[in-house]
């Protein structure tokens, strides 16, 4: 949710007293974290499709058009750009 500070996770979904609490752990997959919803908050604030079209640009430019030799530790760091392109991809498709 914007505010006129900023990006904040929507509180009435988590309480302030639930935040730290570890017994909210196994609700996972019915609820989100606080930074969780913040994070996802601040993706769909600015634009999925901007983000994902970025992601690309450096994906392929660190593939394909760098002169930086590609050792496992880079390879695994672009698999991990492309997961992350992925689902937001999968996330617009949703929307």
């Amino acid at each position: 949710m914007q505010t006129p500070h900023g990006q904040n996770p929507c509180l009435d979904i988590f309480p302030a007293s639930a935040t730290n609490d570890t017994r909210k752990v196994s609700k996972i997959n019915k609820s989100l974290w606080p930074a969780q919803a913040e994070f996802l908050d601040f993706i769909m604030f600015h634009g999925i499709t901007e983000l994902s079209k970025s992601l690309k640009l450096i994906h392929d430019l660190a593939l394909y058009l760098s002169d930086i030799p590609i050792d496992e530790v880079e390879k695994s760091a672009l698999f991990d750009l492309k997961i992350l392109l992925e689902n937001f991809e999968k996330i617009l498709k949703e929307l």
